[in-house]
């Protein structure tokens, strides 16, 4: 995991042939300004030497905070740094824990109609439209049904996913469900348990993760997290945890300032993003991010877990009762 403080982009022009090329790279560094744009102008020379050779890259990166092109790290303010964990301010402007070897995953509530129930349903009202054309002698009336079918497939999937989640208990039942057939077959794992706004915060307390752990990837899927955030951390070697509420959540207007929010700024705009920082910061206070509801497992939290889930329970104010979670 590599959140640095400083940033910089090289541009390099080179004519290759009868073209001429502009290549840009970002360099990042902790120590300096200096040292970040010798990272750039060193990441440019080579990206312009490997296009001179004939391989085919892309001649400028996307300026992203999270999860940007290969190989570019966190792009975010860091507010704090505390031991391995490195807090920040994402480009909406919650604050998030980032930590490289704490095991974090949000596992949402919220049905979501796969591709393969989808087929199913598509597969199944394709056929019924043909039989029933068949069955009139009519290929147009057929026909019409099928057309219908392509526009009727995805709500019916949709709904029929809802009808059994509910004969299930819900998704939140569904969701504590697939906690607990992994922890039956995994008797050495330990999980503490938050509720969020849109479902389950899990956090694994018995030992630390690489984030390229095929374990970890096991996990994932076994619980049902989202599978962007699974990209997200072994893209970026980390784990990451939202600690404060989301700004639409609590009645804070308009975007953090100035967009797109992706760090560092123009040092004439930082007087604005302070500001709408402060009006949040002031709003956020009277919310948490999750709430603690239970640990289950084998009951075990490595010492070098500890510092972490504390950080986190503190700063997401997850022991804080009576709080609105946001």
């Amino acid at each position: 995991m590599i959140v640095p403080a400083y940033w910089a982009e090289a541009r390099l022009q080179a004519r290759i042939g009868d073209r001429k090329v502009t290549v840009r790279r970002f360099g990042w560094s902790d120590t300096g300004q200096d040292d970040a744009r010798a990272m750039a102008d060193a990441r440019a020379a080579e990206a312009m030497r490997r296009i001179e050779a004939g391989e085919v890259l892309p001649k400028r990166e996307p300026k992203m905070p999270y999860n940007g092109a290969a190989g570019v790290p966190i792009r975010e303010e860091i507010v704090v740094r505390d031991g391995r964990a490195v807090v920040t301010r994402n480009s909406y402007g919650a604050r998030c824990l980032n930590v490289p070897d704490v095991l974090f995953a949000d596992v949402d509530f919220t049905p979501r109609s796969t591709w393969k129930a989808g087929l199913v349903v598509l597969a199944v009202l394709a056929l019924a439209s043909i039989g029933a054309g068949l069955a009139q002698g009519s290929w147009l009336f057929g026909g019409l049904l099928l057309s219908v079918s392509l526009v009727a497939f995805s709500p019916i999937a949709a709904f029929l996913l809802r009808v059994h989640q509910s004969l299930r208990g819900g998704p939140e039942a569904m969701a504590l469900q697939r906690i607990e057939s992994f922890l039956a077959v995994n008797r050495g794992w330990n999980l503490r348990t938050y509720r969020t706004p849109a479902g389950l915060r899990v956090v694994a307390t018995h030992r630390t993760f690489d984030p390229a752990e095929p374990e970890v990837q096991r996990f994932f899927e076994a619980v049902g997290a989202d599978p962007v955030y699974a990209r997200m951390c072994l893209n970026q070697r980390c784990f990451r945890a939202r600690l404060t509420a989301k700004p639409w959540r609590i009645g804070v207007e308009g975007h953090l300032r100035p967009r797109p929010g992706v760090w560092p700024v123009d040092p004439a705009r930082l007087p604005q993003r302070r500001a709408w920082i402060d009006a949040y910061e002031a709003k956020a206070a009277a919310f948490a991010a999750c709430r603690y509801v239970a640990t289950v497992g084998s009951g075990v939290t490595d010492p070098a877990v500890a510092p972490v889930i504390a950080l986190h329970d503190e700063l997401s104010r997850a022991n804080v009762q009576g709080l609105p979670i946001a």
